[in-house]
């Protein structure tokens, strides 16, 4: 009975070329994903903030345009056409 017993190990066949590009694109976009929540966790330097201090800050106020240019547009004269009878 003991005869009978397959220790051997099974055979496993040769990984795809589609495989192996699944494979290492996974392995590729684990460590993007890692390398994303690092930055997102991890305080941005001290040099850059202070590079962006030295811009001018901008309004927040957006500049008004006199509404006259739509007011001329919709008061366009009316073609005037004679009444067939």
């Amino acid at each position: 009975m003991a005869a009978e017993l397959d220790f051997s190990p099974p055979e496993i066949p040769e990984p795809t070329f589609m495989e192996n590009v699944l494979r290492y694109g996974l392995f590729f976009g684990a460590i993007f994903q890692l390398i994303c929540v690092l930055a997102i966790i991890l305080p941005v330097s001290k040099s850059h903030k202070a590079d962006s201090d030295s811009f001018e800050p901008k309004n927040s106020e957006p500049v008004k345009k006199p509404k006259a240019t739509a007011a001329q547009i919709s008061k366009k004269p009316k073609k005037e056409t004679k009444k067939k009878r």
